[in-house]
């Protein structure tokens, strides 16, 4: 009898154990690249006259329930809390409260959605529609958010009720999410007007928060009437709104002559100018200027300042900036900070401390800039014959100063440059004075080439719009910064040459306030963007070979 109970419960525990075997993954088999996906739902897609105060979904396979939580997206917006209960593979999402009665509810499924064995997100969003009243709502709002940060960014409508509100305050009555080909819907739209925008939302709380979101601006709002079934092409571009002015944040004297000054953020070329700066004596109210402005080698917050003369040590001084703005544009009018004192002596002389062009590489021989920069603010007025450039016979180059600040040098060519040549840039370096008159008595060489011009590629075509206003930009998508714009031709026509060779992504715009450069919009006071146009394609442009007879093909539509 014992025997027999002991084979009984060996059989029982062989059981048990295999079936725990059932719940893991084969060790040593393929990686789970296979995303989840919804395979069933309550109510079923498409179901009038709903009572419930529920829905349900169930999975392929095990999911992430946090991964959910953040990814469930409910249009129009419910009141009260939802409740979230799982059983397996399948959810339920209650509201206490319900549903309203007579309305058309949009069940967004975002692809934050990830499987428990490998991490897999959802491949696309999914979608439950259902109504409370008779019929449902099919009217839709469709479009592309476009970039490389554009998946995961939450599409918010709402529903106009007059212009002048600013509806980001609020939380979007109409929510979706872009995929991660950069489409999205917003579906069972009721007869309305509406406002939509695309917003890189952080923190999921529905709420546009300017210092941490990412936006898209619409380009104009959309009317759906009763006998309208969508509206198609509302695209968005998604930027950074920066509405922080910058703050002066320290000023410290590395030595009598030098103030190194750091800022809340990197401000723009034209507020490096040393009339936008001054140094206060608290005791006696004299005022010292600037004498000199640069921005910093080390940090990009930050500039250094020269007075004009040596600081006299007193109690408290205080460096004063005026009208200092960012990248943005974003206006300081005043700022002050007091100054850490320092008697150390300057007897450090003046370096070169490096060039672009940089020694021995090639540049365009076509309108070409050399740029010298030095670790200290140079006297202007003695460097005049300082410079020398010379191509390979020894023949001399008359070139032009200029100051992008009062530690860099550029020379420009005054005659064009030959191509696929040789040339020598003389720098006598004892022309260039420091403050306190120390300098560096050598010679410096810059030796470069130029290019012969067949490393260059190029893009030429069409534009089938009936809008010769256009402005088109062939933007690189390897680096973002670097942009090419052209207005097209009378003749519907473009032509982007000396393009460096990589890949591209060409689009044009409406560019109604004729300045020449996109217009992103804003949010408050609410401006619309300007609509822009993308070309299906990327472009991969080879050197030496130029892409002919290109067709973008537009449809202006509403």
């Amino acid at each position: 009898m014992v025997k027999t109970t002991k084979i009984i419960l060996s059989a029982i525990l062989l059981i048990f154990l295999a079936g725990c075997a059932n719940q893991l993954p084969p060790g040593g088999g393929e990686v789970d690249t296979i995303p989840p996906e919804i395979i069933e739902t309550y109510p079923k897609d498409g179901t009038v006259n709903y009572k419930d105060n529920y829905f349900e979904f169930t999975f392929s396979e095990y999911v992430d329930k946090r991964s959910f939580r953040e990814a469930i997206f409910i249009s129009p917006a419910i009141d009260g809390e939802m409740e979230i209960d799982w059983s397996g593979r399948t959810v339920t999402v209650s509201f206490p409260n319900g549903f309203q009665p007579e309305l058309t509810y949009v069940i967004n499924i975002g692809t934050d959605v990830v499987d428990l064995n490998n991490r897999n997100r959802m491949a696309s969003s999914y979608s439950l529609t259902f109504s409370t009243g008779n019929e449902i709502d099919r009217r839709k709002i469709s479009g592309k958010v476009f970039g490389k940060e554009a998946e995961g960014t939450l599409i918010f409508g709402y529903i106009i009720k007059d212009d002048t509100t600013n509806y980001l305050l609020s939380k979007p009555m109409y929510i979706s999410q872009v995929g991660k080909d950069g489409n999205y819907q917003l579906n069972g739209l009721a007869a309305a007007s509406y406002r939509v925008f695309a917003v890189k939302d952080q923190f999921k709380d529905y709420i546009f928060q300017s210092d941490q979101d990412m936006i898209g601006i619409p380009f104009r709002d959309v009317i759906l009437a009763e006998n309208d079934s969508s509206f198609e092409g509302l695209n968005f571009f998604i930027f950074k709104a920066d509405t922080t002015k910058p703050r002066l944040m320290e000023a410290l004297m590395t030595d009598e002559r030098h103030i190194l000054v750091k800022f809340s953020e990197e401000i723009d070329t034209l507020s490096v100018k040393a009339d936008n700066y001054r140094i206060v004596d608290s005791a006696s109210a004299l005022v010292s200027n600037i004498l000199y402005a640069y921005r910093s080698a080390n940090k990009k917050e930050e500039i250094v300042l020269v007075p004009e003369e040596k600081l006299k040590i007193t109690d408290q001084l205080y460096l004063v900036a005026e009208n200092f703005s960012d990248l943005e544009r974003n206006v300081n009018e005043s700022d002050k900070v007091s100054i850490i004192i320092s008697e150390r002596i300057d007897t450090t002389a003046i370096k070169l401390v490096k060039t672009n062009p940089q020694p021995f590489s090639k540049t365009d021989f076509l309108d070409p800039e050399i740029l010298v920069f030095f670790d200290d603010a140079f006297n202007k007025e003695k460097i005049s014959n300082s410079v020398q450039l010379v191509d390979s016979s020894g023949i001399r180059i008359p070139v032009n100063f200029s100051f992008p600040d009062d530690a860099t040098l550029l020379i420009k060519p005054l005659i064009k440059l030959k191509p696929d040549n040789n040339y020598i840039l003389n720098i006598n370096l004892s022309y260039f004075e420091d403050a306190n008159g120390n300098k560096n008595d050598s010679i410096y060489q810059l030796k470069f080439s130029t290019l012969t011009g067949f490393e260059f590629t190029g893009v030429s075509g069409k534009v089938d719009s009936g809008d010769s206003s256009l402005i088109l930009v062939l933007e690189s998508t390897g680096n973002p910064g670097k942009k090419y714009y052209q207005k097209l031709n009378t003749n519907s026509t473009f032509n982007f040459d000396r393009i460096e060779a990589g890949t591209y992504r060409l689009w044009a715009f409406e560019d109604k306030n004729n300045d020449g450069r996109y217009d992103y919009g804003w949010f408050t006071p609410f401006r619309f963007s300007e609509k822009f146009y993308v070309y299906p394609e990327e472009l991969n442009l080879r050197p030496r070979w130029t892409l002919t007879d290109l067709l973008f093909k537009i449809e202006k539509g509403d």
